[in-house]
């Protein structure tokens, strides 16, 4: 059964308890959530990706330990997003110790739960793909993103709590954009006019997602004039930057996602509400928005992988170091999936050999992994993720400057900013 139902149908065995304490309670939540939306229906669920079991404080390990104790257990396949500890990596954490004992308890109550032990933001690179138009209940804005621009399936930005609700009763409300009126795209992002040679490049399409992100707010957005077959790890790190900027869970890339292969086909063949033709002076513009350090000729330390790093960029990586050893820190966040094939392929020593220092479930915008900073002095970040440059003044309390990961590696290698400007010009 795949065709929404409603509330009351969907989730009769649960609200009546027949399934448990945990289930009653996660329906309950759902219902009057979807209730809240203005749906009065629900659309069944062929799998889930938790944003909420990341510690955040108490309230949320209560909660999660809460439907352990009533018996929960998720009823389609589940995986989890990054958490707060990094479990491969004993100490690379700085918690007190309450900290790392709710943040471990977290962890034991998803698992619990029957969440995978995947513990990363980019579970489609670590086994969970959702076929085409699948409905999913996903979280975390950068998965969302991903699942339905890149994949075609089809979820809301789910708030935390609500993901693992979706997850337990194997629904989600019937609204937003499991509906194919809500995917027709209403804003044109035109970058035709661009130059082939910056759309070529890896670092203009964080800039593009987070110029995109500030457009679009939470509207869907047709991108068209990038080159077809955009490569999966550049619409990943544009939908990241898209989602963090703004609210974009769904923009189409003419010519490379799944529902747009023209841009008639994003439009469902209707007007555009509005077109913004991207000019050099606009993208210049975005990029200089993602760096907040006043000055920054010796940042502090470099950090990538948000989303955590694929196979394929940590291939640029090694080319790029060719040898070298770093004198600024790499943190190269990823998930242990990742990693262990690293690892198994002999290729994680070499890079730790040369001042790649991995963090692995966790990421450094989440979690205290980064230096503290010392009084009086700030710290600078350099960065070639959208997503990390956006959040890690708030959240790391470190000013951020971006660059390509060619700069990135250049500026650690040499320990003093180097960074192309040509391209940008």
């Amino acid at each position: 059964m795949t065709e929404p139902r409603p509330i009351a149908t969907a989730l009769s065995r649960a609200l009546s308890g027949t399934d448990g304490p945990a289930a009653a309670t996660a329906a309950r939540i759902l219902a009057e959530t979807a209730r809240l939306l203005g749906a009065d229906r629900l659309v069944p669920v062929a799998s889930a990706h938790i944003d909420g079991c990341l510690y955040h404080g108490d309230a949320g390990v209560l909660f999660a330990e809460a439907l352990v104790a009533g018996g929960g257990r998720v009823a389609v396949p589940t995986t989890l997003n990054v958490g707060a500890l990094d479990l491969l990596h004993a100490g690379r954490v700085r918690f007190p110790d309450h900290a790392r004992t709710m943040a471990t308890r977290m962890v034991a109550a998803y698992e619990a739960l029957g969440g995978r032990r995947t513990w990363t933001c980019a579970p489609y690179q670590a086994g969970h793909r959702p076929a085409l138009g699948a409905h999913v209940a996903w979280g975390e804005s950068n998965a969302v993103a991903f699942a339905n621009s890149v994949l075609g399936a089809r979820t809301n930005r789910l708030g935390d709590f609500l993901d693992i609700c979706c997850a337990l009763t194997a629904h989600a409300p019937w609204t937003g954009l499991h509906r194919d009126e809500n995917r027709r795209a209403r804003l044109v992002v035109d970058v035709s006019g661009l130059s082939e040679a910056l759309k070529a490049e890896e670092a203009f399409y964080p800039v593009l997602g987070s110029l995109v992100g500030k457009l679009a707010g939470s509207a869907v957005a047709a991108i068209d004039g990038l080159p077809p077959g955009v490569p999966e790890d550049r619409l990943k790190a544009l939908g990241a930057a898209a989602a963090s900027s703004g609210a974009v869970a769904l923009f189409h890339a003419v010519g490379s996602t799944p529902e747009a292969p023209t841009l008639a086909a994003a439009l469902q063949g209707g007007p555009a509400d509005e077109t913004v033709t991207v000019t050099p002076v606009m993208i210049r513009e975005a990029r200089d928005a993602l760096s907040t350090a006043a000055s920054a000729d010796r940042p502090d330390a470099i950090a990538i992988g948000s989303p955590h790093l694929s196979e394929g960029e940590f291939a640029a990586l090694e080319g790029l170091l060719a040898g070298r050893r770093a004198i600024l820190p790499i943190y190269a966040c990823t998930s242990r999936h990742v990693w262990g094939r690293m690892r198994k392929e002999g290729r994680a020593g070499p890079l730790e050999a040369a001042g790649v220092i991995p963090v692995v479930d966790t990421c450094v915008v989440v979690a205290p992994i980064l230096p503290e900073i010392e009084p009086g002095r700030g710290k600078v970040l350099m960065t070639n993720s959208g997503k990390f440059a956006h959040y890690a003044p708030a959240n790391t309390g470190w000013a951020s400057l971006y660059g390509s990961l060619a700069d990135c590696v250049e500026t650690a290698v040499a320990g003093r900013l180097v960074r192309d400007e040509a391209l940008w010009r």
